[in-house]
């Protein structure tokens, strides 16, 4: 196969720039090469006309005879030429010794010839040079215009190499990272930890193995910004194999990151849209459930009410209710109470259901009016006086004269109060008490969007307190939750559907108002803040009219 950086593959003659200052040895040099087909445009005699020389000519390939006269040698005009021009030079030198060579090395000439010269071994170094340096010359222009940030280091970790992607991400140029070490300009720390990497090019030089550093490692530039990066390190082996070096290739994974924080976002997304409609299918099918199920209830209850109802009527007729003379008259009262009251706790559960599902469905009905307190209150807490009086408990109501009347509705009024005092009735050991309180609140004391504070309206506020029992402050959040009972004590014993303060808080809600409980110093207290609204108002001034 034909060597594709062999002076034959190129019309191009090959041209030398000669630097010798024997003119005889020059001469011989000039013949030799030329006759080897090569062009030697100019022949200087001291490093700074070899540098002056190289600078006008540009030349393929400098000769440099490493003893020169004038203030520069071989080896020092060779580096300021491949340092400003990057043309390559081969040492010619009738001295071998370890220290010239030593310093000859630094410099990483592309060959060397020692005198006295023949054409076979100029000829062997010329074409080695020139293939090595076209080598080299493809390897920069391909790491140049790679996407990745390429860093080329030498056995000693010192960097010999950036492209601008990588000059762009560290925030290093070449020309002042050169010969610096690696850790200096590429400074990489674990996300996690943020501490430091070090040594993640030794497996590349010592083994000759390549480095895949895992995420997350982040680049420190130079000026203290962080970059997460993608890395690999290579090595990089001379013609016999052995290592000289290594590359390593980095991209900022920035974009890649955001594109898969995206993905997660729109995953997490359509999750969520997924698990909302199987909620709002459960709900409706929870709807759909009570729905079916409170009407196959109601009808056949509301059938055993009237039937209990006729029952008693007929066993009254015949005297079999209340009779003296009869032993057994006791016993089926009794029995006839115990399934009037199942049957009226079961309607009752039924009916608290289809509330509560009206009130999250926003479908509660509300019939607003101006509600006197003076009058509706004391008339709920009657409806209580028999139970209290049986265990013993006492009745307070406590109500200022001037009360002003509340507009809101008085169904969902009544109910929230009632649930209230059922609860405490059912609390409240015996001979402890039950109170209920009531004030207006100015305006300010409501929240009520963006309308403005007016000094006129306002709502009221009513407490149902009762002493004797504390619920657990660990219980407090959860006591308004749907069947919930405060733990340690017995439910079938106090009875109730366990809707009665989840409505009572739906309620109040839907009324625009709080509902909030504190249990301290013997006494429980559920407060109530119920709101008049300006525009309601206003609508029942009309109606009235």
């Amino acid at each position: 196969m034909k060597n594709i950086f062999s002076k034959t593959s190129s019309s191009k003659v090959i041209q030398i720039l000669l630097v010798e200052d024997e003119k005889i040895i020059a001469l011989n040099l000039k013949e030799s090469l030329e006759s080897l087909g090569y062009a030697v445009p100019a022949i200087a005699t001291s490093g700074e006309k070899a540098i002056q020389k190289a600078t006008q000519l540009r030349p393929d390939l400098v000769l440099m005879d490493i003893r020169l006269k004038g203030k520069l040698d071989g080896i020092q005009a060779a580096q300021e030429i491949w340092e400003r021009l990057q043309i390559p030079v081969i040492y010619v030198t009738g001295h071998s010794d370890q220290g010239t060579l030593a310093r000859a090395k630094i410099t990483a000439p592309f060959g060397y010839i020692l005198k006295p010269v023949n054409e076979q071994g100029l000829s062997v170094a010329i074409e080695i040079a020139l293939q090595r340096y076209e080598r080299e010359q493809l390897l920069t222009a391909i790491l140049r215009g790679m996407g990745d940030g390429a860093i080329v280091i030498d056995t000693q970790k010192r960097i010999q190499f950036l492209n601008s992607v990588a000059e762009s991400l560290t925030g290093w140029q070449l020309s002042e990272a050169r010969d610096r070490p690696l850790t200096e300009v590429f400074q990489l720390v674990d996300e996690q930890t943020q501490q430091p990497l070090e040594n993640f090019v030794t497996p590349a030089l010592q083994e000759g193995i390549i480095v895949y550093l895992e995420d997350p490692i982040l680049l420190v530039s130079k000026n203290g910004t962080t970059i997460p990066i993608a890395d690999s390190i290579a090595p990089i082996r001379d013609n016999k194999g052995v290592i000289s070096g290594a590359v390593v290739l980095f991209r900022d994974i920035t974009q890649r990151r955001m594109a898969e924080e995206r993905n997660l976002a729109l995953e997490r997304a359509r999750h969520l849209e997924l698990q909302m409609a199987e909620l709002q299918r459960l709900d409706q099918l929870k709807d759909d459930f009570l729905s079916t199920v409170s009407h196959e209830l109601r009808t056949p209850l509301s059938n055993i009410k009237i039937a209990v109802r006729l029952l008693e009527t007929v066993l009254d007729q015949k005297g079999l209710l209340g009779s003296e003379t009869r032993s057994d008259s006791g016993a089926m009262v009794r029995y006839l109470t115990i399934l009037r009251d199942q049957c009226n706790q079961e309607l009752k559960l039924v009916n608290d259901l289809l509330d509560m599902r009206s009130l999250e469905a926003e479908t509660y009905p509300l019939e607003l009016t101006a509600i006197d307190l003076q009058t509706l209150i004391p008339h709920i807490v009657d409806n209580f006086h028999d139970r209290a009086q049986a265990k013993q408990q006492t009745f307070q109501v406590r109500l200022p004269p001037d009360l002003p009347p509340l507009v809101s509705d008085k169904s969902s009024l009544s109910r929230i109060v009632s649930e209230l005092l059922n609860n405490a009735c059912k609390y409240t050991p015996t001979g402890e008490q039950i109170e209920i309180t009531a004030h207006s609140l100015p305006r300010e004391a409501f929240s009520l969007g963006d309308a403005e504070p007016s000094s006129t309206l306002g709502g009221i506020h009513i407490t149902v307190s009762n002493s004797g029992v504390e619920i657990p402050p660990a219980e407090l959040a959860r006591i308004f939750d749907p069947f919930y009972r405060v733990p340690n004590n017995n439910p079938w014993k106090q009875g109730g559907t366990g809707l009665g303060l989840a409505l009572a808080r739906k309620l109040v809600t839907t009324l625009q108002g709080t509902l909030e409980v504190t249990s301290d110093c013997g006494w429980t207290r559920f407060a109530i803040a119920i709101p008049t609204l300006e525009g309601l108002v206003q609508e029942v001034d009309n109606d009235d009219t």
